[in-house]
């Protein structure tokens, strides 16, 4: 073998990067798949629901199911898996530093790919106040417990989120006997989008809007929560707190090189090819943005994947990027630079969130000329695609203008 331990280092096993490896290898690279937990499938191993897997693999499977597709497909591919091990810094030379049972090693490759996902708020970031009992999860914790250990932490519990892992929650706990009292969503509108905002409701779920906890009751066990809806105060009897959604990039590899995050994503600054701000690094998957489907990340790790084979045989392009700028209430843009490059894009829509329910006109600027509008009701945490222009990377200025209306 070469100096190169591979063509390609992937640190992160889940959709986006099972995918890309897959990619890489049919176009003939050799490929380290990198993965901290003891197999591959990411967050989707412990979700004990469908779907998954239709438009990638042809058929619906449950999540356990999925990443045991992903790992075979993987494996045929050729693709080398390496479960176990932890990529703890991203070096400035461009290799990884990676520990495993035996120690600490240092694998090089001409191109790095970090897919590494992205997790649930805790309560410490939330910074709920109140008791420090135990029944205080995320919802990918409750999967945890249920999928590898056959632990149910409640059987009362109250939800927080209306996301559509909030749904994910709510038939998660009524699949395993456990009830809850009640779903709240700080915001006055859900965030799931309807009919599936519905569905707590038609499980006899209280659903309450605009409501927010304001204490945690109990010892050694949570036995109540005081929420604040309308100005007033209830109490609410449950032995169980269960926190989901407000997603956030796992981007603390980026976070702590050279190489930081973007201020709005919170992951990692990429281009139309996923490339880095140092372009030998690119990043796919929900570790650019919080949070997409399992679907979306494959297709996404696909597609930069390709970007990445096509890259090989070219120097590294380390022009200067140009940043792509926005108003609030706009919250990001993925990509949020852009370089001029004769490389086809893997991303041909930029994506874009807001931060509130609002209502205006969205439109982007090429060097101050508008090449694009839409008017519409804006909604948070949902998915917002603009094409991206051809000229887009020739522009030295990017930027997306918002004008509120009433």
């Amino acid at each position: 073998m070469s100096a190169l331990d591979a063509d390609v280092l992937v640190v992160g096993g889940g959709p986006s990067g099972v995918a890309a490896a897959i990619e890489l290898r049919r176009q003939g690279r050799r490929v380290i798949l990198l993965d901290r937990e003891p197999a591959l499938g990411g967050a989707t191993r412990h979700c004990a629901h469908s779907p998954f897997g239709m438009l990638e693999f042809g058929r619906v499977y449950f999540g356990a199911a999925y990443g045991r597709k992903l790992t075979r497909e993987a494996e045929k591919a050729g693709v080398d898996i390496r479960t176990g091990h932890s990529v703890v810094e991203l070096c400035e030379d461009g290799s990884v530093l990676v520990t495993t049972g035996p120690g600490v090693e240092k694998l090089t490759a001409e191109r790095i790919l970090v897919t590494t996902g992205a997790r649930e708020k805790p309560r410490s970031a939330r910074l709920l106040s109140g008791d420090r009992p135990i029944g205080v999860v995320t919802t990918g914790t409750l999967q945890s417990y249920l999928a590898f250990h056959g632990l149910l932490p409640f059987r009362r519990p109250l939800i927080v989120g209306s996301e559509l892992v909030s749904l994910s929650a709510v038939l998660t706990c009524l699949s395993h006997g456990a009830r809850p009292v009640a779903m709240i969503e700080p915001r006055a509108h859900a965030l799931a989008r309807a009919p599936l905002a519905w569905f707590p409701s038609l499980m006899g779920i209280p659903f309450h809007r605009g409501a927010e906890i304001v204490d945690i009751l109990g010892r050694t066990r949570v036995e109540a929560v005081t929420i604040r809806r309308g100005g007033k105060l209830k109490t609410l009897d449950c032995d169980g707190v269960l926190l989901t959604g407000q997603f956030t990039p796992e981007s603390a590899l980026f976070l702590q090189s050279a190489l930081g995050v973007d201020p709005g994503s919170a992951g990692p600054a990429v281009d139309q090819q996923g490339r880095s701000l140092d372009p030998r690094m690119f990043a796919a998957g929900n570790v650019l943005r919080a949070v997409e489907t399992g679907g979306w990340a494959f297709r996404e790790g696909r597609a930069i994947g390709r970007a990445i084979a096509e890259d090989f045989g070219r120097e590294p392009e380390d022009g200067v990027p140009v940043p792509v700028t926005f108003d609030a209430p706009i919250k990001l843009v993925v990509p949020n630079i852009l370089r001029r490059t004769a490389s086809a894009p893997a991303f041909r829509q930029f994506q874009l969130r807001v931060l509130r329910r609002v209502r205006g006109r969205l439109s982007l600027e090429l060097d101050g000329r508008e090449v694009w509008q839409a008017r519409g009701l804006w909604m948070p945490e949902r998915r917002i695609l603009v094409p991206i222009p051809p000229d887009a990377p020739q522009a030295q200025n990017v930027h997306f203008r918002f004008r509120e209306e009433d």
